[in-house]
């Protein structure tokens, strides 16, 4: 039995079933994207949902391989959790109140992320960068709730539908963030009434677009470079490791060659 997982784990590591997998999901996605399509379903439904039963038939059987060539060690990786958990919500029924789960079934898309090594990274960057990142959002939430205190203060009562409220103030200023319509969509028309209004929506700017945003950015790139570096270094050690052992077989074989020709001496 152990020889058999043993070979069945051999094949699933295979890069040749790794791009099978990735073909198939994107297949899938494909298949997903026509069902939103009236007259597609109109015409191909049928097909098109055999097709779909057969790509989940396809995730079901890999994850069930998975599980029985890996065993325990199937729930120590997190990407094979996450593929077991898309699989899950695919196979839920979408009657009985669960229809909103139908449309979850995209997210068998995401399975790509745990396949392909390079999203992998990027997602692993993103994930390091997080403990970081909550500092500044919390730095970003300080900021935003002392402008929108201050815009509710001073333009609330001429201009009710964007800073009436706290809520609305900090709405708007997230809008002002991301530069969406923000200088003749709201800034011109406020520094119509108050002219002096560019004097507080100016410094916002410069600090939560351009430097705190960037200084998010600047955590994530830094997340992804460690990663990649954390990766070659233990593709580097596995390497040498690789290395040792071949020539560790290669002296063994050296000493029953030696141990062999002592045994036989050569005749004159």
């Amino acid at each position: 039995m152990a020889g058999i997982r043993q070979r069945v784990d051999a094949f699933l590591d295979r890069p040749q079933v790794g791009h099978l997998i990735i073909g198939v999901i994107v297949f899938n996605a494909i298949i997903l994207g026509l069902e939103t399509s009236a007259a597609m379903m109109q015409s191909f439904g049928t097909l098109i949902a055999a097709l779909d039963m057969a790509c989940l038939m396809f995730f079901v059987v890999e994850i069930l391989a998975k599980l029985f060539a890996r065993g325990g060690r199937f729930f120590r990786s997190g990407w094979s959790v996450f593929d077991l958990i898309i699989v899950i919500i695919s196979l839920v029924p979408a009657g009985q109140g669960l229809s909103a789960l139908r449309a979850l079934r995209i997210l068998r898309v995401l399975r790509v992320i745990s396949v392909a090594p390079s999203l992998r990274r990027v997602v692993e960057g993103f994930v390091t960068a997080l403990p970081g990142m909550g500092s500044v959002f919390l730095l970003m939430a300080i900021i935003f709730y002392i402008g929108a205190v201050i815009a509710t203060k001073m333009f609330g009562a001429a201009f009710p539908e964007w800073f009436g409220t706290l809520g609305r103030s900090g709405y708007t200023l997230f809008q002002i963030m991301t530069l969406e319509s923000w200088s003749m969509g709201i800034v011109r028309p406020v520094m119509e009434v108050n002219a002096w209004a560019w004097a507080f929506f100016l410094p916002f700017i410069m600090i939560t677009t351009f430097a705190v945003v960037n200084l998010l950015v600047g955590l994530i790139v830094n997340s992804m470079q460690d990663a990649h570096h954390s990766e070659d270094a233990a593709n580097t050690d596995a390497y040498r490791d690789e290395m040792l052992a071949r020539m560790r077989v290669m002296e063994a074989r050296l000493e029953q060659l030696c141990e062999r020709s002592d045994v036989n001496p050569k005749r004159e």
